[in-house]
């Protein structure tokens, strides 16, 4: 391919070389790098890719996309400076896979929390509507019935771009995506064409990277304020933070709702372990999803259906079959007639949704036991406020390790015990372990209680000192609750 060609919409500021040459590859890792490589010189979080230029060139790379020109210069190489490699990397990267998001209808999903189910019930409802689709998410890539394992919430632009592309060479005429605050940052959705955007909710998370909360809603508003005037913006209105969503996008703006007025309004007539029984528009219906949190989900899926021009009643009868992402309110039950619940739940405002759901639902004798850990090299000041949140709407709290990453465990449950209030210290252990943290709450519990393991979710693995482990809430809890007699 010609350069020339994939640096449309490049604001270039300087350039030394000729743009008249062939590529074939573009990569921002100096390791990656070929002959007829692009080499985008990127300053990471963790490194700066303009250190690695000489070695690019030594490696083939005679395309070197930069923001600072080295002081010595190669005759033979074409040096491309821009203000931001990052943008250029995701426009360049779209226009290298003939801007794939331009031939389908991809409707971006963010939030704190609801993405993943939002994405994925959008997903499986356009699969049973008929249509060809693809997912990108949390839990998994899919492109129909081809599952593609997922590295990042949002992948990087040349990942992004030709995963897109594959979807529409399989005939993709839709693709539905989670956008993390993240991606937005790291510009790796510059150069992506934007059907719609959804908006679930906002909630502290993330500070680690964001470093404070306004920075944090200031990414989520960034998605929307992008977006082009063809587009639909559908936001949470009961959301405090959703209208802000809305206050500068050439969107158009519609939202959604349980309790505010709304152009798609919900509202929830009773709430059980075997689903949720929701209005819709003035429709009754009765859905397989657990908990308002859901409802909100259902609505969001709904209104983006209706947006996208689908029946109505074509719509709400398959939502109404359709079940959520994996590990989310996942169930898991025995003979004892003992219930688990494991559930991707890692900030405060979503362990309160998960067990305040359950407290709508249960009939007030049975007890709660909660699980529940704080990932490590992320935000700390969630620690406390998680166990805080676990005790005060548990009968029991287990405090133990999610993944600790590179942090000391111990570390950890000391950060999230300060958060223990001296009147719930009586009902809070603390077990480092997670696996015996499981296996106590499964014999603390009687016929009837409701065990709640909070945090990893999906997860198949547990992070240690940079090694993922092989680690399955559900089937461990699965096991445990089995071997109960």
């Amino acid at each position: 391919m010609q350069l020339q060609d994939i640096l449309y919409g490049v604001a270039i500021t300087n350039l030394v070389g000729t743009t008249n040459r062939e590529v074939d590859a573009l990569t921002f890792d100096s390791r990656e790098v070929r002959a007829g490589s692009v080499f985008f010189a990127i300053k990471g979080t963790l490194a700066d890719g303009h250190k690695f230029i000489d070695q690019t060139i030594a490696a083939g790379a005679a395309v070197i996309i930069i923001e600072e020109l080295p002081v010595s210069l190669k005759d033979d190489v074409s040096y491309i400076q821009v203000q931001d490699s990052s943008v250029a990397l995701g426009k360049v990267a779209a226009n290298f896979y003939g801007n794939p998001s331009k031939k389908l209808k991809l409707v971006g999903i963010t939030g704190t929390n609801g993405k993943t189910t939002i994405a994925t019930l959008l997903f499986k409802l356009f699969r049973e509507l008929g249509y060809s689709v693809g997912l990108i998410s949390t839990v998994e890539n899919q492109i129909n019935t081809q599952v593609i394992p997922a590295t990042h919430t949002t992948p990087n632009p040349i990942a992004l771009n030709q995963l897109l592309k594959d979807m529409v060479a399989a005939g993709c005429t839709h693709c539905f995506m989670e956008v993390s605050s993240h991606a937005v940052v790291q510009h790796r959705i510059e150069g992506l064409e934007f059907t719609g955007a959804v908006f679930s909710n906002i909630s502290h998370d993330h500070l680690d990277f964001h470093k404070t909360f306004d920075n944090y809603i200031k990414a989520k508003k960034e998605f929307f304020d992008k977006l082009p005037k063809s587009a639909f913006a559908l936001t949470n209105a009961d959301d405090k933070n959703g209208m802000v969503m809305l206050q500068n996008t050439a969107a158009s703006k519609k939202s959604y709702a349980l309790k505010q007025m709304a152009d798609f309004k919900g509202r929830v007539i009773e709430n059980r372990f075997s689903g949720l029984n929701l209005e819709v528009d003035e429709v009754d219906v009765f859905f397989k999803l657990v908990g308002s949190f859901n409802a909100y989900n259902i609505l969001a899926a709904y209104g983006t259906a209706m947006l996208l021009q689908e029946d109505k009643l074509s719509v709400l009868t398959i939502l109404s079959n359709l079940t959520g992402a994996e590990g989310r309110f996942d169930y898991v039950g025995n003979d004892q007639q003992i219930i688990g619940i494991v559930d991707y739940a890692h900030t405060p405002d979503a362990v309160q949704n998960v067990l305040s759901t359950i407290a709508n639902i249960r009939k007030g004798t049975e007890q709660v036991i909660t699980v529940i850990g704080c990932g490590g090299d992320r935000d700390k000041s969630k620690r406390p406020v998680m166990a805080q949140v676990a005790c005060d709407w548990s009968d029991k709290v287990i405090l133990t390790s999610d993944n600790p990453r590179t942090e000391d465990p111990q570390t950890i449950l000391q950060e999230m015990e300060a958060g223990v209030s001296p009147g719930n210290k009586r009902k809070t252990l603390t077990i480092a372990d997670r696996r015996e943290a499981i296996k106590t709450a499964c014999h603390l519990a009687r016929k009837g209680d409701i065990i709640l393991i909070a945090g990893k979710g999906h997860e198949k693995y547990q992070e240690i000192n940079g090694v993922r482990h092989h680690f399955d809430d559900k089937e461990i809890l699965s096991e445990q609750l089995n071997s109960i007699s």
